[in-house]
């Protein structure tokens, strides 16, 4: 376990003392924010049909429940955020407070895109990239460690996946 935290200490180093990447990391890590994913799928809920409306409502549904189990793994597993623990660790201004493990930005970004990135292959390459950043921007602005990161992705994938799998079986598209 020692050498896996050694591991995403020299990660996390690598990517958060890149300051020339911090002006667009700012930006891009706003995609991951709860507001902005939560108002991009109901708008695209509310705003379409068919197919596009059916994926958008599964990548709610994915984004309601991840967000939840995000909500209870950082309350059953506290992790403090690398700024509070690592020296030399850069870090916004205003950072968050709350727990690191896992990335809320990321699972977020993920359980959003990944259904789309199955309905749509096309999607794949421009959403993939999209939420990529938006876990790297969570490191570069030193608010997680890159296994947070991970751990963000994977659980927004799942969820992703999972809900795409209920709305087909309800729905039969």
């Amino acid at each position: 376990m020692e050498r896996l935290y050694e591991a995403d200490c020299h990660i996390f180093h690598l990517f958060n003392q890149k300051n020339q990447l911090l002006k667009g990391m700012r930006m891009i890590t706003h995609a991951g924010g709860a507001r902005f994913t939560t108002i991009t799928t109901l708008f695209v809920c509310l705003f379409s049909n068919g197919l596009i409306q059916q994926t958008a409502f599964s990548a709610f549904l994915s984004l309601v429940f991840s967000h939840l189990i995000v909500v209870l793994i950082k309350r059953f597993l506290p992790r403090n955020r690398p700024y509070l623990v690592l020296p030399n660790a850069f870090v916004v201004e205003n950072p968050f407070k709350d727990h690191s493990f896992p990335s809320g930005h990321t699972t977020a970004i993920f359980s959003v895109s990944f259904p789309f990135m199955i309905i749509y292959p096309s999607l794949i390459i421009p959403l993939l990239l999209l939420a990529c950043l938006v876990g790297l921007s969570r490191i570069v602005l030193g608010l997680h460690y890159p296994s947070d990161v991970l751990a963000g992705a994977t659980i927004g994938m799942l969820f992703g996946w999972l809900s795409l799998l209920l709305i087909t079986s309800i729905l039969g598209y």
